[in-house]
């Protein structure tokens, strides 16, 4: 397992940037808040940095996750130029968050949802699903066996499968859930104009399937920003390197992790020429550095589950200990950088476990 993968990539390589239309819809829904961006100055000296601000997304639209941007968006864009007026069922394989956002949205327009759940989610993960009113089915296998149970369920029942990643063949409604995730990069520049500050010099993105990971590139990279781009996933279902070493989206088996909403054994091949052209390096964490991560985050103030915690492991990974000084100068990342973490979820979402003893 290498926990540090350095992708040597074409500085030149841009993107078309989002176009905004998901931000602008997200604007519009009920109880719409920008998430909050707090300042950890505590961590910035840890790490050698000017500073480290967290985007915590512990609570966003109700829901204890980010994958509300994602789900709500797909959603709405799935369902809205329908003629018949009957409820559908929408679909979805989930490791928590996503379910639980799709059965959401789909709730509030009218519709049913059906879940499909690998081994791995959490009781609290699968109750929250169902307390939207959804059927949860759960199946053996990896989050690859219960993506595809889900694409056949629609088939089989005629419903409308809302995944968040992509195939060949499916790739329109995972490109509206990545373009509702931009909304949160495109938030985060807007509270670090209002403090005066510029683009992150570094951002440290969980991946699971890599949809948020597609999102923050095409954002940076659309915008010309010259800000560092890390994925971060569990030790456990660690694709991304892999696949860059290969020069191609590779399949690796999967274990456990606490980190379930990491547990993608698979790149979106969506997300794929986003990050073989514009990801800076690859990060996998270990179960112990993330729980650590995540009760270090709470005595800071911010609630995050595991998935959102594996930033702040992956950023010492990165840029402390032994052969930090060639990361660092990779990542372009010195005593005045500005180091954004993306919190994906709050505690409420995925409890944290106990520190070792």
């Amino acid at each position: 397992m290498t926990a540090w993968y350095q992708n040597d990539r074409d500085i030149a390589w841009t993107c078309a940037p989002p176009s905004g239309d998901a931000l602008a819809f997200h604007r519009g829904l009920d109880g719409y808040l920008p998430t909050p961006l707090v300042d950890l100055p505590a961590l910035a000296v840890e790490l050698g940095v000017g500073q480290v601000l967290a985007k915590d997304e512990s609570s966003r639209l109700g829901l204890p996750a980010f994958k509300a941007l994602g789900a709500s968006w797909a959603v709405h864009r799935a369902l809205r130029d329908r003629t018949d007026d009957e409820p559908v069922t929408v679909v979805t394989a989930t490791d928590g968050n996503h379910g639980r956002a799709v059965a959401r949205f789909a709730r509030l327009l009218g519709h049913r949802a059906s879940i499909v759940v690998p081994p791995g989610v959490t009781s609290t993960a699968v109750d929250a699903i169902r307390g939207e009113g959804a059927e949860v089915t759960a199946v053996e296998g990896s989050y690859d066996d219960a993506v595809a149970a889900a694409a056949r369920l629609a088939d089989d029942i005629g419903g409308v499968l809302v995944q968040d990643t992509a195939w060949d063949g499916y790739e329109e409604i995972p490109r509206w859930i990545v373009e509702g995730y931009a909304t949160l990069f495109a938030e985060a520049d807007e509270q670090l104009r209002e403090r005066g500050l510029g683009v992150p010099d570094l951002v440290l993105v969980p991946t699971g399937v890599g949809s948020l990971l597609q999102a923050a590139l095409s954002h940076y990279r659309g915008t010309g920003a010259r800000t560092r781009v890390v994925s971060v996933e569990p030790e456990a279902a660690a694709c991304i390197a892999p696949s860059l070493a290969a020069g191609r989206p590779v399949t690796v088996p999967t274990g456990t992790t606490v980190m379930a909403g990491l547990n993608c054994g698979t790149p979106s091949s969506l997300a794929w020429p986003f990050v073989e052209h514009g990801l800076d390096a690859a990060v996998a964490v270990s179960e112990e550095a993330d729980v650590r991560a995540a009760h270090d985050l709470a005595a800071l103030g911010v609630r995050a589950g595991p998935c959102g915690a594996a930033p702040l492991a992956a950023a010492r990974l990165a840029l402390t200990g032994e052969g930090s000084t060639e990361r660092r100068t990779h990542l372009g990342v010195g005593p005045e950088s500005l180091v954004l973490l993306v919190v994906t979820e709050g505690s409420q979402a995925n409890p944290v476990p106990a520190l070792p003893a």
